[in-house]
């Protein structure tokens, strides 16, 4: 799989396959402001990084990530000195494949070029899934930056430290 920054021309099909996958799952219901800020892929490529994963014969979308840096208007958890990443979201026809690790990873490795001292998200509660690539990944839990954007969902934070 090829992995880049998402192109303009590319934006809406990123911001539906956002929220395709967050629906498909049952994360989240379609009318949400939530929703709206998935589908917002051209103003998360102008205010961070968006990247996508594409299959190099189809040339398909297959997943996609947030990258930004703490104080950037997508960092919701990040410290001074960290990167941050967010809506990572692979289409249900795509999983299996190892694309959420190879963004994950994509992350980590920009967050390394850049000189961050970590890498931080934030992912639901009942994201099991997830949570599992994380934990296998290196990354840790930070109960201590847990939250509640809403009373009912919580968002678990999870970190890598990437001192040498």
């Amino acid at each position: 799989m090829i992995l880049r920054r998402a192109q303009p021309e590319e934006f809406l099909a990123v911001g539906q396959l956002t929220l395709g996958a967050y629906t498909a799952d049952g994360y989240l219901v379609e009318d949400t402001d939530y929703a709206a800020e998935l589908v917002g892929a051209a103003h998360r490529a102008a205010e961070a990084e968006l990247v996508v994963a594409v299959d190099p014969t189809s040339h398909e979308l297959l997943g996609t990530v947030t990258f930004c840096l703490s104080g950037s208007h997508y960092a919701e958890v990040s410290h001074a000195g960290e990167a941050e990443f967010r809506m990572l979201a692979v289409a249900p026809e795509a999983r299996g494949r190892g694309v959420c690790h190879a963004l994950a990873r994509w992350c980590v490795d920009r967050a390394r070029e850049l000189g961050c001292t970590a890498v931080v998200l934030c992912t639901l509660d009942r994201m099991h899934t997830a949570h599992r690539l994380y934990d296998r990944m290196g990354f840790s839990r930070l109960p201590e930056r847990d939250w509640d954007p809403t009373p009912d969902i919580t968002l678990l934070a999870y970190g890598l430290d990437l001192a040498p």
